[in-house]
């Protein structure tokens, strides 16, 4: 290397040395800005800018070997041929522009590795071609090989490590490079020139057309001007670009719908759009570049914008200022004038703060009225829960009196025309269960309180029971019944054994009522779904009059049948089809038919299969009679409605029971502390005490006398699951729902009562 220092200062002159050093670094330094510029072009620019790069960049690096070679003080005039000359531009242009091409195709490192070796190998035989075509009377040049090899040597390696940079872009990169660029040619001239020797040669002489020093400078000062100028071009290109970017980034700020205010790493103003001040209202007159974060909230807390800070401002700024140091934060601020502002502040690498500001005023609003709306829309859905509950229970109570009445004179002897007329009055009273039944399950299923039971059963149970109560009437009319329970769906399942019933009685229900002759069947199987999950299969399959495609697309919707005269005809109102799948849609299921018209028709219920295990039932423990001999069975019945009460009498007055009936709840109570009782049917809603209340006051009573439990059944018209839950909640074993057919409360009051009653059932 010190040799290559000794060639710089003592051999050059210093002038034309600085200037050629002012051009190199130029130069070099804008080639490398051009092939930056081309990495982040559409392809169609990628190589226009390579290719002016790599000009410019050949055109430096000849311009800077001339310049140095005019500043060479060698004692000898130099003379240089011109068409050797003119190659060792052409020379370095090419292999800077294959060099740039090469790179611009493939940026990985041994692809910048092979590019700085060919650059500079380029610029070597730029160097040597120019150095040969020197002439000089009289003597000859010549070189030291070692001296040569060393000075390339050194300047590939130091064009070498700009392979090593990964940053692409960015002023870093640029100067680094450019730095060891120009260091690799600064290598390359002077250490070849240190190599350099001047040997005395009479025989030597100049021809006449090469051209002189001062002809070589201006061709020199030539390239370098053309060098400075393509400098200058880029810079303003550069700018011009930057200040277009600059400008579309403004607009785009300044047409945001959100208001944005960029502050620095000192929580000052720097930049904000037109909505950050219209949203800052308030503030818009203190927004200025500058302006501290924490003045601005000073100057709203003078103003009293902040209610929520009143009393407490600079622990309430303290706080504000601590969540915006945060790296990222969001708050809902409310204004005066009932204004309220979303602001969100977003921290910068650089520790600046993005403040991004919304008027969700009218958001606000929306959610209020959408409260409202909805504490309105619940405070309905109560109301009407509480009027269906009423209802139900006006209704099913007179309805109780109808059907039990009929019941127990169903039992009296009659006469042909007087057995018909009742026939016809308990029909019309089960058709209005029906009807009530329906609208109640459907106003449930639509207000999303019906709730569907997880609890093992004994399927092939739930089926015969579902199926076997229309058994006598398939029979009447002279249909085929049947039932065919595969061995694979006996057993214990989970599930909601009152709803699936209430989907088969449905089905098997309608099957009897649209069939005039042939059979109706009830099957339930195993299977398994498209993936392979275990299901049950229910299909209820008849001869009747069916229906075609169009009806079958609105069998499902309310109010609906497959036929308008199907109503005239056989009566019904279209509901239960629609509950019927809505239940099963809920059980997990699903209910689908298949028919024709005059060709019968096929319902097909489908269920998750779950199995379970067999309870253990645990036998309620009677209360033992005063004397052991006495069979007859003592029930005790709380009622208000003295019709209620009379229907009871007259069901359970033909059964082995001894029965004591009271209208209030308080006088069950006191009844249930006098005497021992088999059995109490209470009723729910009544005057003085409520069903429920003397319920949880016999159950205290039991136990704070260590008597026997005794069974109570709820028999209310309060026939809703709340009604149910609650009556177990105060210690209820059963609830029988109004109205009632007289074979239930038989079989209830011999179940929990005692064997006699079944004598009379």
């Amino acid at each position: 290397m010190p040799w290559i220092v000794n060639c710089l200062v003592g051999m050059h002159d210093w002038r034309l040395t600085l200037l050629a050093a002012t051009v190199c670094v130029t130069g070099l330094a804008t080639s490398i800005t051009l092939i930056g510029m081309a990495r982040r072009s559409s392809q169609r620019d990628r190589f226009s800018y390579g290719g002016l790069a790599g000009v410019l960049g050949g055109l430096t690096v000849w311009a800077t070997h001339f310049l140095a070679m005019l500043g060479y003080r060698s004692g000898e005039t130099l003379h240089y041929v011109a068409s050797e000359t003119l190659m060792s531009l052409a020379i370095v242009v090419v292999g800077m522009a294959l060099g740039i091409a090469l790179t611009l195709s493939n940026d990985s490192r041994l692809t910048r590795v092979l590019v700085a070796v060919l650059a500079v190998c380029s610029v070597a035989a730029m160097h040597f071609m120019g150095m040969a075509a020197i002439r000089i009377d009289g003597a000859v040049a010549t070189w030291d090989t070692a001296t040569v090899v060393t000075a390339v040597t050194l300047s590939i390696l130091a064009a070498m490590c700009t392979a090593i940079w990964k940053r692409r872009d960015g002023w870093q990169r640029i100067s680094t490079n450019t730095f060891l660029a120009v260091t690799s040619v600064c290598i390359l001239h002077f250490g070849g020139m240190a190599g350099l020797t001047i040997v005395p040669d009479p025989t030597i002489r100049v021809p006449v057309s090469a051209i002189t020093q001062t002809s070589l400078l201006i061709w020199v000062v030539g390239g370098a001007t053309l060098v400075v100028a393509a400098a200058a071009l880029v810079t303003m290109m550069s700018l011009w670009g930057r200040s277009s970017s600059l400008n579309q980034l403004r607009e785009a700020i300044d047409t945001m719908p959100d208001g944005l205010g960029f502050y620095d790493a000192d929580d000052r103003l720097v930049i904000w759009n037109a909505r950050y001040a219209e949203v800052n209202t308030e503030l818009a007159a203190a927004l200025e570049v500058g302006a501290k974060f924490r003045d601005m909230l000073q100057i709203g807390l003078e103003q009293g914008l902040y209610a929520e800070a009143v009393g407490r401002e600079q622990e309430w700024i303290e706080e504000r200022l601590a969540a915006r140091r945060r790296l990222s934060n969001t708050l809902e601020q409310q204004i005066s004038g009932d204004r309220w502002l979303r602001v969100q502040d977003r921290r910068t690498a650089q520790g600046g703060i993005v403040t991004v500001v919304n008027d969700i005023t009218d958001l606000k609003r929306d959610a209020q009225a959408l409260a409202e709306a909805r504490d309105t829309a619940e405070t309905a859905n109560r109301a009407k829960s509480e009027f269906l509950a009423n209802m139900s229970h006006e209704i099913r109570t007179p309805l109780n009196g109808v059907i039990g009445l009929t019941q127990a004179l169903a039992r009296t002897e009659l006469d042909h025309d007087q057995r018909e007329i009742l026939n016809l009055i308990q029909s019309s009273g089960v058709t209005l269960q029906t009807l009530l039944s329906d609208i109640l399950d459907l106003a449930r299923v639509e207000s999303g309180r019906l709730e569907i039971a997880d609890e093992p059963f004994d399927l092939a149970r739930a089926i015969n029971e579902a199926a076997h109560l229309y058994g006598a009437p398939a029979a009447e009319k002279g249909l085929q019944f049947f039932v065919d329970i595969d061995p694979a769906a006996e057993g214990w399942v989970r599930g909601d054994v009152v709803r699936l019933k209430q989907v088969l009685t449905n089905l098997v229900s309608n099957a009897v009522k649209f069939t005039a002759k042939g059979f109706v069947s009830l099957n339930a199987a195993v299977g398994r779904d498209r993936d392979g999950a275990a299901i049950l299969r229910f299909t209820v399959e008849d001869t009747g009059v069916g229906f075609d495609a169009e009806a079958k697309a609105r069998l499902f919707t309310r109010f609906e049948q497959a036929d308008g005269t199907i109503t005239r005809r056989f009566g019904g109102t279209g509901l239960g089809l629609a509950i019927c799948r809505q239940l099963a849609d809920m059980m997990g299921g699903h209910l689908d038919c298949e028919s024709e018209a005059g060709g019968g028709s096929t319902f097909i219920l489908t269920l998750p299969l779950i199995a379970a295990e067999a309870p253990v039932v645990q036998p309620i423990e009677l209360a033992s009679s005063a004397d052991p001999h006495e069979r007859r069975v003592r029930v005790l019945v709380a009622d208000d409605h003295p019709t209620n009460r009379k229907v009871v009498e007259l069901i359970l007055g033909q059964a082995p029971v001894d029965l004591v009936s009271v209208e209030d709840g308080a006088q069950a109570l006191a009844a249930a502390r006098l005497q021992t009782f088999d059995l109490i049917l209470m009723d729910m809603q009544m005057p003085v005490m409520d069903g429920l209340t003397a319920v949880r006051e016999i159950r205290l009573h039991e136990a704070t006398t260590g008597t026997q439990r005794t069974p109570v059944v709820m028999l209310t018209a309060n026939a809703l699951p709340d009604h149910i839950a609650a009556g177990q909640a105060a210690g209820a074993d059963r609830h029988l729902a109004k109205p009632f057919d007289a074979a239930e409360l038989i079989a209830l009051v011999s179940e929990l009562g005692g064997e006699s009653c079944a004598l009379a059932a």
